[in-house]
């Protein structure tokens, strides 16, 4: 008799070319960059919304099952304590923006100060990108921190490839401002993709 074998929802056909299911995976992205950009709208939220799709994204690499509904499941209980790293993030942000000014206002050792704030900034987010992109549920925010800080110095190759990645959001949103909302997707995905490298690497 012959077996009849299930197919695991979410995986690619079997006819699928490699070329498609490429495809496939850059619009999953964009679309995930509308709901990074859409969770995000709380102010404090963004860190809960980065984690939620790059979880998504990671299921959708894994062939496993996924949607809108698991990415608002996801971004609820990242939120937890999620939005505690948000507000810190803003911190950080209004504490540059100080050391900026000072430097542009001309005071003794103010670009030198302006300067380090700027690249601290950088540090802190790409360590949060790096920390979201590692998040699962239940996972506590200053342990997921405290090791994405490590790895964002042990590893300068990704991180670089992260403040590409900001780069191009950045640039994106100067020239035309609703195509950053898609990129975020690729930099949701690139975190995973700079991640995944990390552990295999090891």
């Amino acid at each position: 008799m012959a077996q009849v074998h299930a197919k695991a929802p979410g995986r690619a056909k079997a006819g699928d070319s490699p070329l498609g299911e490429r495809f496939a995976l850059f619009s999953e992205c964009l679309l995930t960059g509308v709901w990074i950009a859409v969770a995000s709208l709380g102010v404090v939220t963004y860190p809960a919304a980065f984690a939620a799709g790059a979880r998504h994204l990671r299921r959708r690499t894994a062939h496993e099952a996924g949607g809108w509904r698991r990415f608002a499941a996801d971004f609820r209980a990242a939120l937890r304590g999620g939005w505690l790293v948000g507000l810190a993030g803003w911190a950080v942000a209004a504490a540059v923006w100080v050391d900026v000014q000072a430097a542009r206002a001309g005071l003794p050792g103010g670009p030198l100060v302006g300067a380090a704030g700027l690249v601290a900034l950088i540090g802190v987010a790409v360590a949060g990108m790096r920390a979201a992109a590692s998040w699962t549920p239940g996972a506590s925010w200053r342990a997921l921190l405290a090791d994405a800080g490590r790895r964002t110095v042990l590893d300068p190759a990704g991180s670089f490839l992260l403040v590409a990645g900001l780069t191009v959001v950045c640039l994106s949103g100067w020239f035309v401002a609703p195509l950053a909302v898609p990129v975020l997707g690729a930099v949701a995905a690139a975190a995973v993709a700079v991640e995944t490298r990390y552990r295999r690497g090891r």
